[in-house]
């Protein structure tokens, strides 16, 4: 087993891994989660067996949680050499890593978090435990990561401006309604359900399935000049006077309720950050 500080990459069959994430306590994105990663797709992209990964957390309560605002300077200045930020790096990378990614979703998955986690190729949710949100619009910024760009190719433009301009968080069963899940499973079925497609994926040619994931992303993905786009406007989106404003609510509101709660119920405290910093105006 490969070990990073916040990544595990652990070997299930030779041509099988799973990467498993922790960031405890509620498994926030930030700069160093971001080049972790990128050095994880880069290892498994490396092993010519790997034909299948699993990305799963083992913090609970938590897959890919939102970015840590505390580093959203850090994550606007991570750049590759050529320019291309590192996020948008990241997710393009990930889509077209010569492996098929799975996410065995269990608990809160946010914002960029969410952004990373549509980034896989294949998406499971427990039932029970995975929540989704795009959290950005009632904190005064956009999406930055890919969300818009992604969620309305696999929701549709009504369903996408739903999620994305409501920031509530949804249940497994209505992302997965949506389109925004491949397919929900029983929590009790989900390790299994997941391990016997990495398996079966796993049984095949790895050239023809290889060889039928870049037909599909050819088709299907938005092109790296949006993600740029996106991440543009994202980064002028931190600067605006909304977002400035809704920041110092936002910590007091963790200070008097508590960064458990507000984390739990991201969705209902976002929207409630929004009409306190109304009132304050």
């Amino acid at each position: 087993m490969t070990q990073h500080s916040m990544f595990s990459i652990q070997t299930v069959t030779p041509k099988i891994r799973k990467v498993t994430f922790s960031n405890p306590p509620v498994n926030v994105v930030g700069a160093d989660t971001v080049v972790q990663l990128l050095d994880v797709v880069d290892e498994l992209s490396g092993d010519e067996q790997v034909q299948v990964v699993i990305f799963d957390s083992s913090t609970p309560g938590y897959f890919f949680n939102h970015a840590d605002l505390g580093q959203v300077p850090e994550l606007l200045a991570l750049t590759n050499a050529d320019g291309t930020p590192t996020w948008v790096d990241l997710v393009t990378r990930l889509t077209s890593a010569p492996f098929i990614s799975i996410a065995s979703i269990r608990g809160r998955t946010r914002g960029g978090g969410d952004e990373i986690t549509l980034a896989f190729d294949l998406r499971y949710a427990s039932r029970e435990e995975a929540i989704f949100c795009q959290p950005e619009v009632a904190i005064g910024i956009v999406p930055g990561g890919g969300g818009s760009d992604r969620l309305a190719r696999l929701l549709g433009r009504d369903r996408a401006l739903e999620v994305i301009l409501t920031s509530q968080d949804y249940d497994a069963e209505r992302a997965e309604q949506y389109g925004w899940v491949t397919r929900t499973v029983a929590d009790a079925e989900l390790d299994a359900f997941v391990g016997g497609v990495a398996a079966r994926i796993a049984s095949f040619d790895k050239a023809s399935v290889l060889g039928a994931k870049a037909q599909i992303n050819r088709s299907t993905l938005p092109p790296e000049a949006d993600l740029r786009a996106s991440w543009a406007e994202f980064a002028e989106s931190v600067t605006w006077p909304g977002f400035q404003a809704r920041v110092p609510q936002l910590g007091k509101a963790i200070a008097e309720i508590g960064l458990e709660e507000i984390e739990r119920n991201l969705g209902h405290y976002a929207g409630l950050v929004n009409q306190q910093t109304m009132a304050a105006g």
